[in-house]
């Protein structure tokens, strides 16, 4: 699984720039028409033209599996409007990090899940549940970024990415099948970071955390008796394990931390190892 993950993210690596630039904004104007055209007619014809329904997608309306996304919605214009802002923040954040390729596919294999979870056992997919993983996301990018809740309450971004967590358990609490949707919106998070969804957790934590495994695996002090004529202890000798990767950029290893990944960079000359924070992130070596 590791492999094929090394190889995706070489792939999307590769091929950074391609896709479609800027996708959430196109989906948040096209949300924001959606929404203000239901305003004026009172009976969301467009609405109904736009979700996603199995018996009419059956019945040949295939249409309804892609622009169901244009069908989110909130308490109100302003409130959807200053949602759909926030996403985008949330979703440009992201592709400067992954290119715009990457963020495609993260976005479209949401909607895909939900789709066949739609085909399969009915229901209306709801793109609030959606939209919330491209906040989770951000939160595991960037876990420790000031956010303005209501744009007045700063608050980080693992804290509010808890928040929404939350939420979502509770919208788990809906009948079946509409419980299950806000665990399948959230398939697209799981399948692309994998292992990395420990980064939502505060560094200073991980930090920690990662301090007293080491210090439990490999102290730094042992006492080596040597029962010789002298009868002599060495009660500083130092134990030291040799790193088997080590970050060209920040210089960490896997000893100093051993829940860090590491990648090998295909587009720099020779064999340079970089950690999961500095692989999408640096220059690269041509001689």
């Amino acid at each position: 699984m590791k492999q094929l993950r090394r190889k995706f993210d070489r792939f999307c690596f590769r091929n950074r720039n391609k896709g479609i630039p800027n996708l959430m904004l196109f989906l948040a104007l096209g949300t924001a028409a959606v929404r203000l055209l239901s305003e004026i007619d009172p009976s969301n014809s467009l609405y109904i033209w736009l979700i996603c329904e199995r018996s009419l997608v059956l019945s040949g309306q295939v249409w309804r599996l892609i622009t169901w996304p244009l069908t989110y919605t909130q308490n109100g214009l302003a409130m959807t409007l200053f949602s759909l802002f926030c996403y985008w923040s949330f979703a440009r954040g992201i592709e400067n990090v992954w290119g715009p390729l990457r963020f495609n596919l993260f976005y479209l294999s949401g909607v895909v899940l939900m789709d066949i979870y739609c085909l399969i056992f009915g229901g209306v997919p709801s793109a609030a549940f959606l939209n919330l993983s491209l906040v989770i996301a951000y939160a595991t990018l960037f876990p420790d970024t000031h956010i303005l809740l209501f744009a007045i309450i700063p608050i980080k971004a693992w804290a509010l990415a808890l928040f929404y967590l939350v939420c979502t358990l509770i919208g788990c609490l809906k009948p079946f099948p509409l419980c299950l949707y806000p665990l399948i919106a959230l398939g697209n998070y799981f399948l692309f970071f994998g292992s990395e969804v420990k980064r939502v957790i505060p560094v200073s934590w991980q930090i920690n955390a990662s301090r007293a495994v080491k210090k439990a695996k490999n102290p730094r002090n042992k006492t080596i008796p040597f029962h010789s004529a002298g009868s002599y202890q060495a009660t500083h000798a130092t134990v030291r394990k040799p790193y088997t990767h080590k970050c060209t950029v920040c210089g960490r290893t896997d000893v100093d931390d051993p829940t860090l990944e590491f990648r090998y960079c295909s587009k720099c000359k020779g064999y340079h190892c970089y950690c999961s924070e500095h692989i999408s992130n640096h220059a690269h070596i041509t001689e």
